[in-house]
């Protein structure tokens, strides 16, 4: 049961502290924010389908 809380915990602060997170990585990297959430939507997946594997 605690592989699937885990992941959502963090799907939903990335989701809740969005904004703070994209604003950090432009000013610090100069990166789009578009960039970032295709990656972290795709480690998520990435780290959900790693712990069903386990």
């Amino acid at each position: 049961m605690i592989k699937f809380i885990i992941p959502a915990i963090i799907i939903f602060l990335v989701v809740l502290f969005w904004e703070r997170i994209s604003e950090s990585i432009q000013k610090k990297f100069k990166v789009n924010s578009n960039l970032i959430a295709i990656i972290s939507i795709l480690l998520a997946i990435a780290v959900i389908l790693a712990l069903l594997y386990f």
